[in-house]
């Protein structure tokens, strides 16, 4: 890829059982000039698809806007249900500039998708993260704060009113927070037990709005196929809460009812430095870096 500028856009799709509509819902980021598909999974607990591309910034912007289109027309979240909050066929689409690119200049991409979605789709907007445009609206959580189901309320306070678009909630499409932000890394901890109440309070406390770690987000959900649950957890910056304190706060919380963690995973893609990380925690290594790293090196 010889792009002279790189963003990142990480878009979460309210679907993940019905494979034709993920299919669809893909299709724009395959085969297009300045736009690369790195990832994408759907979890069917979750109901939800969770895409990594990157792009030049036109390209990518171009093709987010076909997919969001794709959506609001396959989606309708009346007749949606799954273990992860929502409030839209496309919940949230953050980018995050990789290279050559500033924070600034996704936050400037991430105004125009936005913008754009809301002419062509008659679809709500809020702005979050470092695209914000009130310190309440930065925290997706307070955002989508009461779901798609509350949304038709919550949307007609003054305090939020969308930042483009109507505002009245899509009637099957919701509404989408739309943002850039920090890289960030999804990572989920599986539990012994299918006891939700359990995971719920685990994850209650190792998040930072509850007094846990700084940069967590978490959330108790159930794995009905498995049965057992799950922590489930957004890591907001991991150059700062590294993934390993995560675990072992888990690990430490979950003792107290007696569980055990079984397996972990990450969704989607991780920076390799978020690994690296962890692993010299476990293995005890001694000034250790990057550059140790091979794949590292032959990047350079």
């Amino acid at each position: 890829m010889n792009w002279s500028k790189i963003i990142e856009c990480v878009p979460n799709f309210s679907e993940g059982r019905d494979l034709e509509k993920i299919d669809k819902i893909v299709a724009p980021f395959r085969g297009k000039s300045g736009v690369k598909l790195l990832d994408y999974s759907n979890d069917e607990d979750h109901n939800r698809l969770v895409v990594t591309l990157v792009g030049e910034p036109e390209a990518l912007r171009d093709a987010v806007i076909e997919a969001i289109g794709i959506a609001v027309r396959l989606i309708d979240l009346n007749h949606h249900s799954g273990q992860h909050p929502r409030m839209g066929a496309v919940d949230v689409v953050p980018f995050i500039p990789i290279k050559n690119t500033t924070m600034e200049e996704a936050v400037a991409l991430s105004k125009e998708v936005a913008s754009r979605v809301a002419e062509l789709y008659n679809l709500p907007v809020f702005l979050y993260e470092k695209s914000a445009t009130a310190p309440h609206r930065e925290n997706l959580a307070s955002v989508r704060k009461g779901e798609f189901e509350g949304m038709a309320e919550k949307i007609r306070l003054p305090e939020w009113q969308p930042d483009f678009g109507p505002a009245e909630r899509h009637p099957t499409a919701g509404t989408v927070a739309i943002g850039a932000r920090m890289p960030l890394v999804a990572y989920n901890i599986n539990l012994s037990t299918n006891n939700l109440e359990i995971a719920t309070k685990i994850a209650k406390n190792i998040r930072h709005i509850n007094g846990g770690l700084r940069y967590v987000k978490a959330m108790g959900v159930e794995l009905k196929e498995r049965n057992i649950t799950q922590v489930s957890i957004n890591m907001t910056d991991y150059t700062r809460t590294a993934l390993y304190r995560a675990f072992e706060l888990v690990r430490i919380e979950a003792r107290r009812y007696g569980v055990a963690i079984v397996g972990s995973e990450i969704i989607g893609l991780v920076p390799m430095e978020a690994l690296i990380d962890t692993a010299s925690y476990y293995l005890g290594l001694e000034n250790f870096s990057m550059q140790q790293v091979l794949e590292a090196r032959i990047m350079e």
